[in-house]
């Protein structure tokens, strides 16, 4: 749980869940999982249970007490739409979303079948914008499974990157994500797979978001594209938030 979040697309974190599974290549080295289990069994601690599922019912007020507007990445540490998230506790979720309304809220999930069979018990709303992961062309499928979606705002994240993906059907779709991965066994990022999702995306006028080349040294290799940064956010202001698109 954070007030604020080093994360470059996001002002703040938020754990109404915590822990989580792996379901495609993209888990293999997840960041995630590493920071828990480095504190299983420490008594007290909020991973005390490493990276097993967890729900926090106390935390789902958090984002109320916040009183200045956030773009709030919801759960980064977790997946809301595992499969053994009760349906009851992930409307409870979408409830404290909906409730406190001045934030924006990032969702990702790499459960996207079990996104689409919810979606028409999800009080949607503008300021709650919901992604897929996409990590190589196999998982460009999850992709038909958002747009089909009541969400307002759907994005995608293409992190990390583990291979080129061609010919992304971008319709329906706000803003992309493209980073590589980091930590202690980073796989391979190629400019190239880089530019071409940045090119998909000018074509098609959706907002194009590098984070980072990653690497085992992220800082280092920092996120310079063709020289520059590309920050880009969504382009159609949300309804119901005070926060501008930067």
């Amino acid at each position: 749980m954070a007030v604020t979040s080093d994360i470059e697309w996001t002002d703040a974190t938020w754990n109404p869940i915590t822990g989580c599974t792996k379901i495609s290549p993209g888990c293999a080295n997840c960041y995630a999982e590493t920071f828990a289990e480095r504190f299983r069994g420490v008594p007290n601690h909020p991973y005390e249970q490493g990276f097993d599922l967890k729900l926090w019912p106390a935390r789902l007020a958090l984002p109320a007490t916040w009183k200045k507007p956030k773009r709030i990445f919801v759960n980064s540490m977790s997946d809301l739409f595992h499969k053994d998230v009760p349906t009851e506790y992930i409307l409870k979720v979408f409830e404290a979303m909906n409730q406190a309304d001045w934030h924006q809220y990032q969702i990702l999930t790499k459960r996207h079948e079990r996104l689409l069979e919810l979606n028409e018990q999800i009080p949607w709303a503008p300021h709650i914008w919901m992604g897929v992961s996409v990590e190589n062309q196999d998982y460009a499928h999850r992709i038909e499974y958002l747009r089909k979606t009541s969400a307002h705002l759907k994005f995608l994240s293409v992190e990390p990157l583990l291979g080129p993906i061609e010919n992304l059907n971008l319709e329906g779709i706000d803003w992309v994500i493209v980073g590589g991965e980091s930590g202690r066994r980073p796989r391979q990022l190629k400019e190239e797979w880089v530019k071409s999702i940045r090119d998909q995306c000018h074509f098609a006028e959706v907002a194009f978001f590098f984070k980072q080349w990653g690497g085992s040294n992220k800082k280092k290799a920092g996120r310079l594209l063709d020289g520059r940064t590309w920050d880009d956010m969504p382009k159609r202001t949300q309804t119901g938030s005070n926060l501008p698109c930067r």
